[in-house]
């Protein structure tokens, strides 16, 4: 056999070989096992598949392509090593797609634990709350939480480019295993929920020029200006974050952030994330703009006993003097910020912080407690709102909060997934729906929920 018949019938057993693992990949409707209550939206999975099927079309179709060029006059007269190096490339693009499978499998798999698959979907249903935005300023895309070791959150966000190309179609959201379950692991969550929405409102870029102008006017402090529009980003998502769920997100904060001394104190400019001393305190700083109470005040000065100023080099308490004068204009700026995509709004509007103040929330944990039923159908960032203040006001305990959440997290998770299948039946239209029909699926939903409380 020829040299290059060879190699044109060796590449193109390896294409055919490509193209029949390739059929293995199945949609995740068909293989992924997990109860109803615990998988994640129509819309996120309806966006996923569309997502990955696209891929393995396009794929399908360069695989026969190459088959078909490989049997053409063109083939004939090419080089072997001309042969392989376009066979290289389907491969690549082959790992691609798996790469981008692999990505949303672990997310799902997930789905299919007991208890955690259902709680994950609560999450979801509290991600989207904490995204929501009244006034329409962008359209919310849909978002998945899944769960990883660390002590961290972090966040894949949507419509930003996936391994290997493409935009992704869903927001991810990793939060740590090790949080589950307690207020702290709202704080986690809406922190990176908040990532996403300053992407959406393309709030960091429309503050830079802001601090930049600060530094130019601020004399002495020019380098510390410099320095918050570093941290911007991290920033921007730690005041979405205390704004949907009050002192629950400084509390969470500091348990994450709760590092050995020299960790806390380093100071790193090349960081996006501001040293965990000076983000606490700029969370109880934020606090207490948004939300004017003693409580902020004692909780700063819990974290400056836990890390002491003192025994600092003489350079670093001079950053942290100057980063703790300049706090108090900084956190003006920012929440009285009037971004041209909130229309005239300043972030302290748009955010509607009037119902998280610390006496609301006071007073309707109050009237929870003799009226369990009120707290299922609050909006998810309100309860744990609430539930954070009641924990820093000591009215609840570690082991009533847990149980309390996981209650609500499967709460939520189951009815979503039974507003989602009426919603369906309702839209099916009215001859495949009637109106007794409707009536018991509402009484079957009610009904539901009832027990769930």
């Amino acid at each position: 056999m020829a040299a290059v018949s060879y190699a044109t019938w060796m590449l193109e057993q390896e294409a055919r070989a490509l193209m029949t693992r390739l059929k293995r990949i199945k949609p995740f409707a068909l293989h992924e096992t997990m109860v109803p209550a615990a998988a994640i939206l129509p819309a996120a999975q309806i966006s996923i598949e569309q997502h990955l099927t696209k891929g393995r079309r396009e794929l399908r179709r360069l695989i026969e392509r190459y088959i078909r060029w490989l049997h053409s006059p063109t083939a004939q007269s090419a080089s072997p090593a001309q042969a392989q190096r376009l066979f290289s490339l389907l491969r690549l693009r082959f790992n691609t797609v798996l790469t981008q499978f692999d990505l949303f499998n672990d997310v799902l798999t997930q789905r299919s634990e007991h208890e955690i698959g259902v709680w994950l979907s609560g999450l979801d249903v509290v991600s989207a709350d904490a995204l929501a935005l009244p006034g329409h300023y962008y359209e919310v895309p849909p978002v998945i939480c899944y769960l990883d070791r660390g002590a961290g959150a972090a966040i894949r966000r949507a419509r930003t480019r996936l391994p290997g190309g493409g935009e992704n179609p869903v927001a991810v959201i990793r939060v740590p295993r090790e949080r589950m379950i307690g207020s702290g692991i709202a704080s986690s969550l809406i922190h990176e929920v908040g990532h996403q929405a300053a992407a959406l409102l393309n709030l960091a870029n429309s503050l830079r020029p802001v601090l930049q102008g600060m530094q130019r006017g601020s004399g002495s402090h020019s380098a510390v200006w410099s320095l918050w529009e570093r941290w911007i980003s991290e920033i921007v998502a730690d005041l979405w974050s205390v704004s949907r769920i009050g002192i629950a997100s400084t509390l969470g904060l500091m348990g994450v952030v709760s590092l050995p001394r020299a960790f806390v104190f380093h100071l790193n400019r090349d960081d996006p994330h501001p040293p965990p001393w000076i983000r606490v305190k700029l969370s109880c700083a934020i606090g207490e703009a948004l939300y004017p109470h003693p409580q902020w005040e004692r909780l700063a000065r819990l974290w400056e006993a836990f890390y002491p100023l003192s025994g600092l080099n003489a350079a670093q308490r001079q950053n942290y003097d100057a980063l703790q004068a300049t706090l108090p204009g900084f956190v003006a700026l920012l929440i009285n910020h009037r971004p041209k995509c909130l229309r005239g709004r300043s972030l302290a509007e748009a955010l509607q912080v009037w119902n998280r103040q610390p006496h609301h929330l006071q007073a309707l944990f109050r009237l929870w407690q003799q009226d369990p039923s009120k707290m299922y159908r609050a909006p998810p960032t309100l309860v744990f709102a609430v539930i954070g203040q009641a924990r820093a006001d000591g009215r609840l305990s570690p082991e009533q909060e847990s149980t309390i959440l996981g209650k609500l997290l499967t709460h939520w998770a189951l009815s979503s997934t039974l507003q989602t299948a009426a919603d369906c039946l309702i839209r099916s239209g009215p001859r495949q729906l009637p109106v007794t029909a409707q009536f018991q699926q509402n009484r079957f939903i009610n009904y539901s929920l009832r027990r769930m409380t």
